[in-house]
């Protein structure tokens, strides 16, 4: 029989790069509770609390909240093998769009430095349906939301390139303006706002310039719109919210 192995709560965190403090953590919050002491009261953990430490270290990677990890993990129905296969499957599916994307990044790096490139490959591995369920519980009884919807699905290929060329474009164009010294009030810098409004209008759902106003307040507030419009240019976003309600005020 193969002995039973312990671990100390030191030898844990060196073992799944992790830190002392987060597994003290985990055991105060009832999530990894350690089976056993020593007589000195230190904890002492074994293989099946680091399998189940895997389990949330997996958890966390694909955005679960810890009490969630909590549910799944303390499911009486709850199937190691299954679950790691499950994750594995989804693991392998982001590691293979990751690898798209970077062929895509690698395209546009060719682009750049004037060699022969598909234009195509530049939009590889780009899902545009990556945050429907979120979207669809905030905003799903809206008209925006519908009208986007009933547009988007007959949405082709080369559609989803016009988009993102056009919506690029208008952001380097806002970043060129922020670069050169201009400011968001400026006639000009407006005429880009207003190009990024047009553009929602014409693509996704009709856009008044209150409900671009709107929009900004949704770009400053949610760091991913924010990550996403800073890929154009380092500090854009609160740049092109500031021209957007420039123009909106007008």
């Amino acid at each position: 029989m193969k002995p039973r192995r312990t671990y100390q709560v030191k030898d844990v965190a060196r073992l799944a790069g992790v830190s002392i403090r987060t597994l003290h953590h985990y055991d105060e919050i009832k999530l990894l509770v350690p089976k056993t002491r020593t007589r000195a009261g230190y904890r002492l953990y074994n293989d099946e609390d680091l399998l189940r430490l895997q389990q949330i270290l997996i958890g966390r990677e694909l955005g679960l909240p810890l009490e969630d990890i909590r549910h799944s993990l303390d499911d009486p129905h709850f199937d190691r093998r299954k679950a790691l296969l499950a994750q594995k499957k989804q693991l392998l599916k982001r590691a293979s769009q990751t690898e798209t994307m970077i062929r895509a990044i690698d395209a546009a790096l060719a682009v750049l430095e004037e060699r022969n490139t598909d234009m195509t490959e530049i939009f590889g591995g780009f899902d545009p349906a990556r945050y429907e369920e979120e979207a669809r519980e905030r905003w799903g009884n809206t008209e925006a939301y519908k009208e986007s919807r009933k547009r988007t699905k007959r949405y082709t290929r080369e559609d989803w390139k016009t988009i993102q060329a056009e919506q690029a474009a208008i952001y380097s164009d806002a970043f060129v303006a922020m670069k050169g010294g201009k400011e968001p009030a400026d006639p000009e810098v407006m005429a880009v706002a207003e190009r990024h409004r047009l553009s929602i209008d014409r693509w996704y759902y009709p856009c008044s310039r209150e409900a671009h106003r709107g929009l900004a307040s949704l770009y400053e507030s949610d760091s991913r719109f924010a990550e996403s419009i800073d890929s154009h240019g380092e500090g854009l976003t609160p740049f092109i919210v500031a021209a957007i309600r420039a123009n909106a005020s007008q």
